[in-house]
């Protein structure tokens, strides 16, 4: 559920950041870019959501099997 909400969080912020560009235009190249790379990260973790890790984790290796007692009781 909280990756839902935090998905629609970042899409509404980005609608409001798309809205204020056709707005108010930026006066320059730079102040245009500046404004771009949060634009771009808001609806890449909007589209794709958040993720659990971004470095895979290697599997546990296997128990190792306990020992059993052969049956031969030795004195």
């Amino acid at each position: 559920m909280s990756a839902i909400l935090v998905r629609l969080v970042c899409g509404l912020l980005f609608a409001a950041m798309a809205l204020g560009v056709v707005v108010h235009p930026p006066a320059n190249l730079s102040q245009g870019l500046g404004m771009l790379l949060p634009a771009t990260m808001l609806l890449n973790y909007a589209i794709k959501g958040p993720r659990r890790s971004m470095v895979a984790k290697k599997p546990a290796p296997a128990p190792a099997p306990a020992p059993t007692d052969s049956g031969s009781a030795q004195s």
